[in-house]
């Protein structure tokens, strides 16, 4: 459970260097440039991949790193257009839904159990999903957004699949080095094509945004190997963590307003993660 606390903490701190990077003069699609290729140095420095036998290493999983590789910046543009165009409510309700997608997949393609208590927790974590990202009236979308919102969800959904199924792999260091420089090359063509500027903020904001991405993955990567026959916890735990962190960040740090239903979704999604993680001892206790 370490791994998934270590992910989730840096998967918030991510979403706040974002929120924060405007206000402090930091150009978001520099900063996520530069990130990607921080985070290959990183995964070659620590992980240290052994390139020895690259051959049969990489090339059965060059579909999937290929795929990464191009999702990853991808879906981030795609994630910044929505935001724009439906606002950052609707482009946040649309990564958070994803949720549906991986947990389909542990069952349909991971091959899980469908048990009572998994029931359970699905059934409140989308309960959770929906009490925490409830604004209020006043936040319909634009016209014209559903197909970028939509490619948020599908976006985010996929890269949370495959990144399972690259935890299944043995050189994850190799993938991750790979998949990260793959980014990196894309993002930096789409820049020139731009024709961005840039300032010292932005790239010292990229340097920060790639150390802790890094460590998101990585960490989300091993959670997934220790859960590696209970792939529902993980995507569940993950996301639910990530929101309801994200939330008290919000409202302790950044001062954001939270409502009455957001609140039950803080308990909802608890009680969702509960039901993953600790059935046993919650059916010994409530005497099932």
């Amino acid at each position: 459970m370490n791994f998934l606390l270590i992910s989730i903490a840096c998967s918030v701190a991510v979403s706040v260097l974002l929120k924060l990077a405007r206000k402090n003069g930091i150009g978001l699609t520099q900063a996520v440039a530069v990130n990607y290729p921080v985070a290959a140095l990183l995964s070659l420095v620590f992980l240290k991949p052994d390139w020895h036998n690259w051959q049969s290493a990489l090339l059965p999983q060059s579909w999937l790193l290929a795929l990464l590789g191009v999702l990853l910046p991808s879906v981030f543009v795609i994630m910044g257009r929505a935001a724009e165009q439906a606002g950052i409510v609707k482009a946040d309700a649309a990564q958070r839904l994803s949720l549906f997608l991986p947990v389909l997949a542990a069952f349909v393609l991971f091959g899980e159990t469908l048990s009572s208590n998994k029931i359970i927790g699905i059934a409140l974590a989308f309960a959770a999903l929906c009490c925490l990202l409830y604004k209020g009236r006043g936040s319909a979308a634009a016209k014209g957004s559903a197909p970028l919102l939509l490619g948020v969800w599908a976006g985010y959904g996929v890269i949370d699949i495959l990144l399972k199924q690259l935890s299944k792999t043995a050189a994850t260091a190799d993938y991750l080095s790979v998949m990260f420089a793959l980014a990196a090359l894309l993002m930096a063509g789409y820049l020139v094509v731009r024709r961005q500027k840039w300032s010292r903020r932005d790239i010292g904001g990229g340097i920060l945004l790639g150390c802790l991405n890094f460590t998101n993955i990585l960490f989300y990567l091993k959670a997934h190997k220790a859960f590696k026959d209970d792939p529902t916890l993980v995507f569940t735990a993950m996301n639910m963590g990530v929101i309801v962190t994200g939330t008290l960040v919000g409202t302790l740090l950044l001062r954001e307003k939270i409502s009455a239903v957001n609140v039950a979704g803080i308990v909802l999604a608890l009680a969702a993660v509960a039901c993953l993680s600790y059935w046993p001892q919650l059916a010994a206790w409530l005497g099932m």
